[in-house]
């Protein structure tokens, strides 16, 4: 169900949902934190609203949507409630704010928040540069944001490490997580021995890219190369470099990886990009400080970038190549092995019959291997005293002529 309130204030709206909790019941306070979205009026808005229905389903929470409008407009507050099957698992308060009530977000979500609940305010466009110092952030116990979905999402990340303060998140760094898990087990299986380096392959304008290969840089203290490939390609590759071989992990085509190590098979697993209402619903099961998300923002200083040259093969394919150049050369080395052993084989064999080894174009005679003649050569070799002297008498004729 729809409500729309056009032109109206913020008590009308809390009156409003006063009354549909009188229709619904003790349903309708089964809710467990306040989650604020705070977007600009448009296509991003209802894309905001569809992942947190989604994410209501595992966490019910009262959703606030601040939609900015246009600021040129006169000031004017558009609110509309939905509940029901058009809200999920919640219900939700969507606030188009006009003219200078735009820049007044905080205002009109205070008298909307549950009671006794945490609150956790969500920008899946453009964020402010210090979340936690935004009038909406101040109210928030978690912020989360997207550097990803920035006009310059490197920058965003840069801006997010300088700034951070507990409580911040990232939809970047959440889209990590199967990159790092599949990494750690890995790590877990035999042999268990020392990372010595890692290289982190990525999209030039990846911000996951940056941040997996800090984690890396900040856990295992070890030298990480961030290399870049085309824009818009995201995570691409993880080598981890140790004595017996290296462990890597290769996604070629956006959707399916490959974790190849020594001594296991090669495995094929699902890498897809995670949508953000798989990852809303992550960020909203902890509400403490993401510890782990604060070294890694520290780890982007330890991160070497001075290699960015484009790999157009992913390692594993050039492991296998070398190990294919490899097996070539072997094989060539037998061969000719082989022939030099064949060839000490003839001359022992024409040395034990007592002749020399025929030469390149010619046959041996059967008889100097000790072979006896075919009847054909026995009788070529009757015949042969009579042409002899048949030709022999036709030249002494015409000598004498």
């Amino acid at each position: 169900m729809i409500i729309d309130l056009p032109s109206t204030t913020t008590s009308q709206v809390n009156k409003k949902l006063v009354e549909l909790r009188d229709q619904g019941g003790a349903v309708a306070l089964g809710r467990v934190l306040t989650l604020v979205i705070v977007t600009d009026d448009g296509v991003q808005t209802e894309e905001a609203v569809d992942a947190a229905n989604q994410a209501s389903r595992e966490h019910p929470c009262r959703v606030i949507v601040v939609a900015r409008g246009s600021r040129k407009a006169a000031a004017r507050l558009d609110a509309q409630i939905r509940v029901g099957g058009d809200a999920g698992a919640s219900e939700v308060v969507v606030l188009r704010l006009y003219g200078p009530l735009a820049d007044e977000g905080a205002s009109c979500v205070v008298p909307l928040l549950l009671p006794d609940a945490p609150v956790v305010a969500w920008w899946p466009g453009k964020a402010p540069e210090v979340p936690a110092r935004d009038p909406i952030g101040r109210l928030a116990t978690r912020r989360i944001t997207d550097a990803a979905a920035e006009k310059s999402p490197i920058k965003a990340l840069e801006t997010r490490r300088a700034s951070y303060a507990e409580g911040d998140t990232d939809l970047a760094w959440t889209r990590l997580t199967t990159w790092r898990a599949l990494l750690a087990s890995a790590l877990d299986l035999p042999p268990h021995e020392k990372i010595t380096a890692a290289t982190v392959t990525g999209g030039s304008d990846s911000p996951s890219t940056d941040l997996l290969a800090g984690w890396l840089a900040a856990y295992l203290r070890i030298p990480v190369r961030r290399m870049r490939r085309p824009a818009g390609e995201g995570m691409h590759s993880v080598v981890l470099e140790r004595a017996s071989g290296h462990v890597e992990l290769v996604r070629p085509d956006g959707s399916v990886g490959t974790l190849t190590q020594p001594g296991q098979p090669e495995r094929r697993v699902a890498l897809q990009r995670r949508e953000n209402q798989d990852c809303l619903v992550e960020e909203l099961r902890r509400l403490d400080p993401d510890e782990i998300y604060e070294a890694t923002l520290k780890g982007l200083a330890k991160v070497d970038h001075s290699r960015t040259t484009v790999r157009a093969t992913s390692p594993a394919r050039r492991s296998r190549a070398k190990a294919g150049k490899s097996a070539g050369a072997g094989a060539r080395k037998s061969a000719a092995a082989s022939r030099e052993s064949a060839k000490a084989g003839t001359k022992v064999t024409a040395k034990v019959a007592g002749t020399k080894p025929a030469a390149k174009g010619t046959t041996a005679a059967p008889e100097a291997a000790g072979a006896q003649p075919s009847a054909k050569t026995s009788a070529a070799g009757r015949s042969a005293p009579r042409s002899a002297k048949r030709a022999g008498t036709k030249t002494s004729g015409r000598a004498e002529k």
